[in-house]
């Protein structure tokens, strides 16, 4: 009887083990399926490295890559991230091949150009200089030639800004990419380039003995997620309301930091 009795508990044993091991399974598949089935929304970018580049693998890694897919992961969404080119970005979103633009797009000026989810960020644009350079402040500026990025709020601010304190250049050339920008003052074909201080920073760390960062800003603009004017409004406001709920629980702290930010400049919290 007791043999009988023990075969009898394994017997159990062996069918709870089973069937324990069969709801595991199917839990993990039902978590890849949610996963897969989650609505994407697909992010246009150009290439701005730290916020949105490409790794070793090929992969989407940069602060707004992860500062997205975390705020639409609480939505219920995934982010589908597609390369653009920039000065081409509204046609992207008419077009409706695109649902937003997010890659250190900065709202100030553009207030009425799209809805916005933001500023979930603040960035401030600077101006480097090669190391040997005779420029030493924003006024040397005067009479120099400087690359911006097309589109970009440099541009902006040496073509068509009304501030009678900004520099009187002798030519800006525009380009389409930050990488033709930077190619410009590593070839000297221009004596200063212009853009956001970070995607500054992480150029500068290719080459640290070569280039330098000016002192002073030209300008602070809060980041955003543009969307078109025609898109769904309450989509855009509730994105809004996480990304300040990440700003407020520290996630978006924890995200810059990670990237070597200064944390209370990247998020407004003192003066820049």
């Amino acid at each position: 009887m007791k043999k009988a009795h023990f075969k009898k508990y394994i017997f159990f044993s062996m069918l709870f083990y089973a069937v324990m091991c069969i709801s595991g399974c199917m839990k993990v598949k039902d978590n890849t399926d949610i996963e897969e089935a989650a609505p994407k929304i697909v992010i246009g970018s150009d290439i701005y490295e730290p916020y949105l580049y490409r790794d070793e693998y090929g992969e989407f890694e940069g602060i707004d890559v992860e500062i997205a897919t975390e705020a639409l992961k609480r939505m219920g969404y995934a982010p589908e991230f597609k390369v653009i080119v920039w000065e081409n970005k509204k046609d992207y979103l008419t077009d409706g091949e695109i649902d937003c633009l997010w890659g250190c797009f900065s709202m100030n000026g553009r207030e009425e150009e799209y809805q916005w989810a933001g500023p979930y960020l603040y960035s401030r644009q600077m101006v480097v200089v090669r190391q040997d350079s005779v420029i030493t402040e924003l006024n040397d500026l005067v009479g120099k030639m400087v690359a911006v990025q097309e589109t970009s709020k440099a541009e902006e601010y040496f073509l068509h800004s009304t501030d009678s304190n900004v520099p009187e250049v002798k030519l800006v050339y525009c380009f389409s990419s930050m990488d033709e920008v930077f190619a410009a003052l590593r070839k000297n074909y221009v004596d200063a380039i212009c853009g956001h201080e970070n995607a500054l920073r992480a150029f500068i760390g290719t080459a640290p003995d070569e280039y330098r960062l000016l002192d002073g800003s030209l300008l602070v603009s809060g980041l955003g997620a543009a969307f078109d004017n025609g898109y769904d409004s309450e989509f855009v406001s509730e994105l809004g309301k996480v990304l300040n709920d990440m700003m407020t629980d520290g996630t978006t702290a924890r995200i810059v930091e990670k990237y070597g930010l200064d944390v209370d400049k990247a998020l407004g919290r003192e003066e820049n």
